[in-house]
């Protein structure tokens, strides 16, 4: 909750860019900000004591300030920012497969800007580990199944608040439906988000979607005529700058015709919890660790070895060589035995 000396010692500089919805408070309670905003909130206020007349005013110094408390509190449990509840760590504890026996392992935690893999065969209850995930099951779930969030039971609100969805899911099939460009598309996140600087966001994004895709595309591009790649190319970095959920879900990202490492390594630098769906060796072994699932459980939990990592290394580099192929095919080239390099 937030406290007046949270509030009153910082500048209004600070106070915006922290809080990009502030300044619709000082409009509503019309709160002059022509003066720079590089000052302090209790010097700003006073400043307005000298200049005006009390009497003249509807709230007096504390009033503001504290009305500005619980502005500030509405608008972040509005948007699903409360100040302490970030997420910093998962914990699943175990419940049981589909036969009703144990899972095989005792506990699980999963930290910020971890990578951990989900392995098995179609229908071996991937999606229901991460249906568990999503409501923050409390042994309330057909598997049984306990999440703790920053290693506590968690709370309600990740459960009953739409504004505090704790997993983005980026599916393998995207189909946009809306008539918008590009440009519109994230603008209209962007503005959905309360962001400040709009125009900054939308060209980061538009950059980290087109390192990603594998054919470039513009702004002024329809998103309805976005290839496969590029659209998810274009969601994995929205929501990676945009979305507010803690955690991500990516099935099958191999399938989706961009550079897998840097969308990991994208997703890893804003601070996600990235849970990866995939059938890869290559991405398998990017993951922290790998959970690995059969009939309905747990199975297993994998550590990536270091003896793992050392044969990623390898692995990189023939996938370099088939990427290389396939631009070279698509690009009409004829491949030669000594292409192939190994």
């Amino acid at each position: 909750m937030m406290t007046i000396n949270d509030i009153q010692s910082k500048t209004l500089t600070d106070l915006f860019e922290k809080y990009p919805f502030l300044p619709g408070f000082f409009e509503e309670h019309t709160l002059d900000l022509n003066e720079s905003l590089d000052i302090k909130l209790i010097d700003y206020l006073n400043f307005l004591d000298e200049e005006e007349e009390q009497e003249n005013r509807a709230m007096d110094k504390t009033q503001v300030l504290e009305s500005m408390c619980i502005y500030i509190d509405q608008m972040l449990e509005f948007l699903g920012e409360d100040e302490d509840d970030g997420v910093h760590s998962i914990t699943l504890l175990p419940g049981t497969n589909k036969s009703g026996e144990a899972e095989m392992f005792e506990e699980l935690s999963i930290k910020k800007s971890e990578i951990v893999c989900i392995v098995g065969p179609t229908g071996s209850g991937k999606s229901r580990l991460l249906a568990d995930i999503e409501w923050v099951a409390q042994k309330d779930t057909p598997t049984s199944r306990s999440v703790l969030i920053n290693g506590e039971a968690g709370d309600k609100k990740w459960r009953l608040n739409s504004g505090n969805k704790l997993v983005a899911q980026l599916s393998q099939n995207m189909n946009f439906v809306m008539d918008l460009t590009v440009y519109e598309f994230i603008e209209l996140h962007a503005q959905s988000r309360l962001v400040e600087d709009v125009e900054r966001v939308i060209n980061k994004i538009f950059e980290q979607a087109n390192d990603l895709a594998g054919e470039k595309f513009e702004l002024t591009t329809p998103i309805t005529s976005l290839s496969g790649g590029q659209s998810r190319a274009l969601m994995i970095a929205d929501t990676a700058i945009l979305s507010k959920s803690p955690i991500i879900l990516i099935d099958e990202i191999e399938n989706a015709g961009i550079d897998r490492k840097r969308a990991l390594d994208l997703l890893v630098g804003e601070e996600k919890i990235v849970l990866m769906a995939t059938h890869d060796p290559i991405l398998a072994l990017m993951g922290d660790k790998r959970i690995v699932i059969k009939n309905g459980g747990i199975h297993k939990v994998i550590e990536t070895s270091d003896e793992e990592r050392k044969l990623l290394g390898d692995l990189e580099r023939m996938d370099a060589v088939v990427q290389n192929m396939r631009t070279r095919l698509r690009q009409g080239e004829i491949i030669q035995k000594e292409d192939i390099g190994f």
